[in-house]
Formats: structure tokens, sequence, C-alpha cells
């Protein structure tokens, strides 16, 4: 096995165990959420919530499926052909974008004003960012031959 297909198998390890880790946050942040809706607790089911509802279910469902896109991105990695510094950037940006987009999310509902969300949704643009850039650099490599 040559040097750059151990490290792509490597990354590829480091995004199966953070997709599944991720996957396992979000689900279960969904559950709390049900949970949260089942008890009827105000704080979040309340006429003056729908902000923080919205920006909840927001991060719970955009970090269930950047986990499984980090998952996805596990399995396509060995197959990929792109150069070191692209694959870094790519792996560090998908990683980074699953941390930062649902947080943006659930921040802009911890503390918000009246149907804005606070100032945590600003985390929201920079994850999506990452997450184009690192798509795109995935959607070019997959064309590469």
């Amino acid at each position: 096995m040559t040097e750059d297909n151990r490290a792509a198998a490597d990354l590829a390890l480091v995004h199966l165990r953070f997709g599944w880790c991720a996957l396992l946050s979000f689900v279960l942040l969904g559950m709390v959420l049900e949970g949260m809706h089942a008890f009827k607790v105000g704080s979040y089911l309340d006429v003056g919530q729908e902000t923080r509802r919205l920006m909840w279910r927001l991060a719970h469902a955009h970090g269930t499926l950047l986990g499984l896109v980090n998952l996805a991105l596990a399995f396509s990695l060995p197959k990929l052909r792109w150069s070191a510094r692209q694959r870094e950037v790519a792996s560090t940006g998908m990683r980074a974008c699953t941390v930062l987009l649902p947080l943006g999310f659930f921040l802009g509902g911890v503390h918000f004003h009246e149907s804005d969300p606070g100032v945590g949704v600003l985390l929201v643009p920079v994850g999506g960012l990452m997450l184009l850039v690192s798509v795109a650099l995935i959607a070019r490599a997959s064309l590469t031959r």
C-alpha cells in the first residue's frame, strides 16, 4: 500500500468514527426534543418559543444529515484521486461544518429576541461555506480519472 493510499485509509477511518459519533449525538438530540414535546415543556412549546423550536429542529436535522455525509465520505475517500492537500482541506472542512452548522442553529435558539435567532446563528454561514468548499473539492475529485 502506498503512502497516499494509507493516508486516505487513515482519514477514512477518522470520518467513519466521526460520522457515527455525530449521528449518535444528533439522533440523541432529536430524542430529547421529542421528549420535550411529549412532556409539554413550556420553554420549548409555548407560543413565544417558535424560534427556539425551529432553530433546535434545524440543529438536529443538519447534524444528523452531516453525520451521514461524513459516513459517505469515509467510504468514498479511498476511491477518490486528489492531492493530499485537497484531501486534508475537504476533510477538515467537512468535520468543521458538521460541528459549526448544528451548533450555530442550536445556539441561535438558546437566546433569541422575538422572532430573531441569537448571535450563535452567525456560525451557520461559516459552516455553510466550509460545507460548500468541502463538497466542491470532493465532487471535483470524484470526476478526476
